[in-house]
């Protein structure tokens, strides 16, 4: 039988500065909701569970939204708040990931954290400007977090949301409904601009701009399947179990202009 995941000593965190001393040392570990990391085949020295330290709450401000790193994603699934900030999107974003039992103990922070290629929540938050805190670093938008080396050992405290006037949709291709996707799109309109991010390439979600300026007349049709080619023939995608890089090629000039179409719509 092969190796499972093995923890030699469990600890709650009674301070962020015991959490980030403990983090520092290779073979310890941050726990998040534990449920990426059970899939794991490690020796674990230190398991450190963050739930004592009041990182599950929303808060809302005349500005922005600053997420606790422990809010399980239904809570932000569920959040009407932020249902409407993103048009639906945040709902649309999370609700294939596996079930409502995953998605209750599943974190924000830990879905951000690992920066994982198949990652919904790393697709969706990049579109939203999302900027993280560390305990140590401190405050950066979540793409320069994103782009840090694996190695990075701090502790995710919060993600901070701007509540902007941006219009966004979400998408994603899944084999079947609550597999990993195949690839996922979340594009967004503000003042004129327009981002797309490109995730589950498979590699992590990728950040573009409409450079040349596809959408800056209008979407139509054929602005929005302009873009869509544009986009494509930009994004570095390969192959993997499910779907090549050929095929994920395809489907991304598809969701991309759907997505653009969407966001005509909305507007």
């Amino acid at each position: 039988m092969g190796k499972v995941l093995s923890i030699n000593q469990y600890v709650r965190a009674q301070s962020l500065d015991e959490a980030y001393t403990l983090c520092q040392k290779k073979n310890n570990v941050v726990l998040g909701g534990m449920l990426w990391l059970k899939m794991h085949r490690r020796q674990v020295g230190t398991a450190i569970d963050l739930c004592d330290l009041g990182l599950d709450k929303i808060e809302e401000t005349e500005t922005e939204y600053r997420i606790g790193a422990m809010v399980p994603l239904r809570a932000l699934e569920l959040h009407e708040g932020f249902a409407k900030l993103t048009q639906g999107a945040m709902e649309e974003a999370v609700k294939h990931i596996v079930g409502v039992q995953f998605r209750n103990c599943a974190t924000l922070g830990g879905s951000l954290w690992g920066r994982f290629g198949f990652s919904d929540v790393l697709t969706l938050f990049l579109a939203l400007d999302a900027r993280v805190k560390l305990h140590h670093a401190g405050e950066m938008p979540l793409a320069d977090f994103a782009a840090l080396p694996r190695t990075t050992r701090d502790i995710l405290t919060e993600v901070i949301v701007p509540k902007t006037a941006r219009r966004v949709v979400y998408l994603s291709q899944r084999n079947i409904s609550t597999d990993f996707p195949a690839l996922t799109v979340a594009l967004a309109a503000q003042g004129g601009a327009y981002t797309c991010v490109v995730g589950a390439r498979p590699m992590p979600a990728a950040v573009f701009a409409d450079d040349k300026g596809l959408l800056a007349q209008g979407i139509t049709e054929e602005s929005a399947r302009a873009f869509a080619e544009d986009i494509a023939s930009r994004a570095a995608l390969a192959g993997n179990m499910r779907g090549s890089a050929d095929y994920r090629r395809e489907i991304c000039k598809v969701l991309v202009r759907r997505a653009a179409l969407a966001l005509a719509k909305e507007g």
